[in-house]
């Protein structure tokens, strides 16, 4: 059977490939990568971003709450008791969906951020910026395609220790982005 892709599929996926390959499809490894993180209402097909967290150069870091639009009603109460954000805080805290996609923009404009959930943090992306109506100027890319093996064997624990080092609660985007990116590069360390 052929499969037709269209124009467009093809210039994205080629424009991804010679963003997080040296051009040569030799992979491009990152010594201290972007990490996106995202907090949501549940893990459903009907779910919504909540709060986005970045780790950015060492030391520099972007959170903040999401103000639900009016047609994202879904909430997951059991969701609720991992992050401990509830649907009033979003409501009375969080910034329109309109300023937290511009100021993603600005902060990753034409570059690549790594999501260790890129399964559904992507989707959450889409959403924002879809309920939005901006276009994204960044790209998101699975964790996995810069970890090493080795990386990869000594992640968990690697992890584990970083959480106790740094002393934050996990399931808040920014700090998670956080301990991604340190176990990251702690493993890259390791690895070398």
């Amino acid at each position: 059977m052929l499969t037709v892709f269209s124009a467009d599929l093809v210039e994205f996926l080629i424009q991804h490939w010679n963003r997080i390959t040296n051009g040569d499809g030799r992979m491009f490894r990152p010594r201290h990568p972007y990490i996106i993180d995202i907090e949501a209402s549940g893990l459903g097909a009907r779910s919504y971003p909540i709060e986005v967290g970045l780790a950015l150069e060492p030391g520099r870091r972007y959170c903040t709450l999401i103000r639900p639009v009016d047609h994202w009603d879904h909430w997951d109460e059991q969701a609720e008791s991992i992050h401990r954000i509830s649907r009033q805080n979003l409501l009375t805290a969080g910034q329109p969906v309109t300023e937290v996609a511009a100021r993603l923009n600005d902060l990753l404009r034409n570059r690549v951020v790594f999501s260790d959930a890129w399964g559904v943090d992507t989707p959450w992306i889409i959403e924002l910026y879809a309920a939005a109506g901006i276009d994204k100027t960044f790209t998101i890319s699975s964790l996995e395609m810069i970890l090493s093996e080795q990386q990869m064997e000594v992640w968990a624990k690697t992890r584990d220790s970083v959480v106790l080092d740094l002393g934050l609660r996990r399931h808040r985007a920014s700090n998670d982005a956080w301990i991604i990116q340190e176990t990251f590069v702690r493993t890259l360390a390791m690895s070398s």
